[in-house]
């Protein structure tokens, strides 16, 4: 558990400023009045979510590789991250949809509905709701996490002398 102390630490900041950022939509409007604009300035998360698997795999070399990483410990440090967020995917789903904006799934149904996204009520309903959600955001962590990994730890990793 020790080998993975850092990998555990940077996947809860992780998830702690995925909460964070959550919360800043829903107070900027982006899960109520301004859920037209949500899901092109949702993906500006992906700015913070690499800055922190960069600081994440310095940490790693820094603190535990004594400033010497390869490429290989670097991807595998990542990748246990990316492994824990998606464990945690559905837990941290589930304080997004039922305690930080709970309004989000019937909001984002009628604005579907509005704009012909969905033709009916149960094809929305069939999308956007917690289940959904939670698998999405299992599969996205893992995916995401693993590709964001490869690229941070290719540029993170100590040079050849």
């Amino acid at each position: 558990m020790k080998k993975y102390k850092i990998e555990i630490k940077w996947a809860f900041i992780f998830m702690g400023t995925l909460l964070l950022w959550m919360l800043l939509e829903k107070l900027a409007g982006l899960h109520s009045t301004h859920i037209d604009k949500h899901q092109y300035l949702t993906m500006l998360y992906i700015i913070p979510a690499i800055w922190i698997y960069v600081l994440a795999l310095k940490d790693k070399k820094n603190n535990y590789f004594n400033g010497k990483m390869s490429f290989k410990q670097g991807f595998f440090s990542g990748f246990i991250i990316s492994v824990i967020v998606a464990i945690f995917s559905p837990l941290t789903q589930w304080v997004i949809s039922e305690l930080i904006t709970p309004e989000y799934f019937p909001n984002v149904i009628e604005y579907s509905l509005e704009t012909g996204y969905f033709k009916t009520l149960e094809e929305a309903q069939g999308y956007f709701n917690y289940k959904n959600y939670a698998i999405q955001s299992t599969i996205w962590a893992l995916v995401m996490g693993i590709v964001t990994s490869a690229v941070v730890a290719f540029f993170v990793k100590s040079k050849k002398a």
